[in-house]
């Protein structure tokens, strides 16, 4: 009699240059300890987003997706519809493999929300966000909701934006939150960091970096020098994973 082959269940990032990914290290330690030994998780490195179909032309072969930077704005063309959060943020960062196609999902504002609320105390009231990217999407969706104001820094100024160059003593006074949502300082090129004028930061400021590797950044040793308090990426990576796996599984 022939042995039934257990069917193989597969989900990955899809990312540029994750090789540092800590996706694939998470839910294949999960995967082990729950003992799905035929459950992976691979990387799926792109060099362009358009080499995406090519990942999901066969979706029988996968269970599952998420995204990270840069893809998690410019993939939403491909997919065949958007739960009413990553719709209203413009940002994915799950995908679900559905009998209607793929379906984007956010896990970033759960993760994030879920890490910084134990931290927020009644004077952070403003919050500045460091980068425009997919993330920082979530990041201001989450602010939104707490009835936090919020504007972001970047290289260039607009609608909410201001650039780092505008950056003043006076601006630190008002805004006591700044969420790192760049990839400055990321290993290995730990000792780089957002150009920010650390010095007027004080014990009043709370600062977040959604990296975790390493576990205290330039950005945020900085804010420690100055008595800031501060907080990585790690537990919002852990959350936005589990409540993906959730999804996955719904």
């Amino acid at each position: 009699m022939a042995i039934k082959e257990e069917k193989q269940y597969k989900f990955g990032l899809v990312g540029k240059d994750i090789s540092y990914s800590f996706s694939r290290g998470y839910f294949s330690d999960k995967f082990k300890n729950m003992g799905l030994s035929n459950y992976s998780y691979v990387n799926f490195d792109l060099k362009s987003i358009n080499k995406f179909p090519e990942i999901t032309e066969n979706s029988n072969s996968i269970s599952g997706l998420n995204v990270t930077i840069p893809y998690k704005e410019v993939v939403i063309p491909f997919l065949q519809s958007l739960d009413a959060d990553a719709e209203k943020i413009g940002a994915v960062n799950t995908i679900k493999i559905t009998e209607n196609g793929l379906k984007g999902y956010n896990t970033d504002t759960y993760g994030f929300k879920h890490t910084i609320l134990p931290f927020l105390k009644e004077h952070h009231t403003k919050a500045l966000i460091l980068g425009t990217g997919g993330a920082s999407k979530a990041i201001a969706y989450v602010f939104k909701e707490l009835g936090i104001e919020y504007t972001f820094v970047s290289r260039s100024s607009g609608e909410k934006k201001i650039t780092y160059k505008e950056l003043t003593k006076n601006t630190f006074k008002e805004y006591s939150v700044i969420v790192n949502c760049t990839p400055l300082g990321t290993h290995p090129n730990i000792k780089e960091k957002p150009a920010l004028p650390y010095s007027f930061i004080n014990e009043k400021h709370l600062l977040f970096d959604l990296i975790y590797n390493p576990e205290k950044t330039a950005f945020l040793l900085a804010g420690e020098a100055q008595g800031a308090a501060i907080c990585n990426g790690q537990k919002m990576l852990e959350l936005q994973a589990e409540k993906a796996w959730e999804i996955w599984n719904s």
